[in-house]
């Protein structure tokens, strides 16, 4: 009988108050979905700095005949090339470095731009083109300014190049996106809070006089108050549901069958973080909807 009654009476309150019910869904959709988003690009710049972060390589590029910086004279000498490797084992910034040949170079442009254009009568480039290099890594991907600085002024060196230059840009716009997410949801959160509390004082006062019989007759407070929050829990489960949706249309069609497929050297996103997500707003959706219809009620259903 008592369950009756609760179930009646959550049936009761979705009907009465259907339109608030459907605003409070809608913008729970909307701000968990970005909070969501947030969980999701805040895990996407983990996992490519645990991609990258013992990969953010300095390579050092040798001079060759035809040089493009003034400063070179000519090819790189043996002996300018033992004065380099020592600066760079001395340095205490290094975990260790490679020497690339310029063959190995051209397989690798090869490999990246195809092998087509490189045959032929009329290459695109020959393997005497390319420069000779020493990739260094290093101990600390933060700790790189005296290896720099001690390399780049050596004779023999042409030029420097340094990984954070080309993912910088893409941690920048990974978080650029992930605050913008996360601060709009929070608004929106504020907004969900506020119209959680306006339905149960709506709701409280629809049912003011059945309150009061149930007060006179002894009901406890809890018992009272359960119809209340099973309307939150149900609008916080489908908040939750569409939300999960969104986050999957986002993971599985925009990032894997789409940015993931075009961009195959950045380490995406995938079903595991997904989860994560999803499991996070699971948590945050009831909280987000009981917790003040628990506050709430202590105040509306004083009859």
């Amino acid at each position: 009988m008592q369950l009756r009654y609760v179930f009646s009476e959550l049936g009761q309150g979705l009907r009465r108050n259907l339109s608030m019910h459907v605003a409070v869904v809608l913008t729970l959709f909307v701000s968990l979905t970005l909070v969501g988003l947030g969980v999701l690009l805040n895990q996407q710049a983990d996992k490519a700095a645990a991609q990258w972060g013992s990969q953010l390589e300095i390579t050092v590029w040798l001079c060759k005949t035809e040089d493009d910086n003034p400063l070179c004279l000519g090819e790189v000498t043996t002996a300018q090339k033992a004065a380099i490797v020592d600066v760079i084992e001395s340095n205490p910034e290094v975990a260790g470095y490679r020497y690339e040949s310029r063959d190995v170079a051209f397989e690798k442009v090869k490999e990246l731009l195809g092998p087509e254009k490189f045959d032929g009568p009329n290459p695109a480039a020959t393997a005497d083109a390319l420069p000779e290099s020493y990739w260094i890594e290093l101990k600390d991907p933060q700790e790189y300014r005296g290896i720099t600085s001690a390399v780049i002024g050596l004779d023999g060196v042409s030029d420097l190049r340094d990984m954070r230059e080309v993912l910088e840009p893409i941690y920048g716009t990974i978080d650029a996106m992930k605050w913008g997410a996360l601060g709009t949801a929070a608004f929106l959160v504020f907004a969900a809070l506020l119209l959680v509390g306006n339905t149960i004082r709506l709701a409280a006062f629809a049912r003011r006089k059945e309150i009061g019989i149930m007060r006179l007759v002894g009901a406890s407070g809890l018992y009272i108050a359960l119809p209340f929050l099973m309307e939150a829990l149900v609008t916080a489960m489908i908040g939750v549901g569409l939300a999960a949706g969104a986050l999957a249309g986002f993971v599985f069609y925009g990032i894997r069958n789409n940015v993931g497929e075009k961009l195959q050297f950045i380490p995406w996103i995938d079903a595991p973080e997904y989860l994560n997500a999803v499991g996070f707003i699971a948590v945050l959706g009831p909280v987000l909807t009981l917790l003040p219809t628990l506050l709430l009620t202590r105040k509306y259903l004083k009859v």
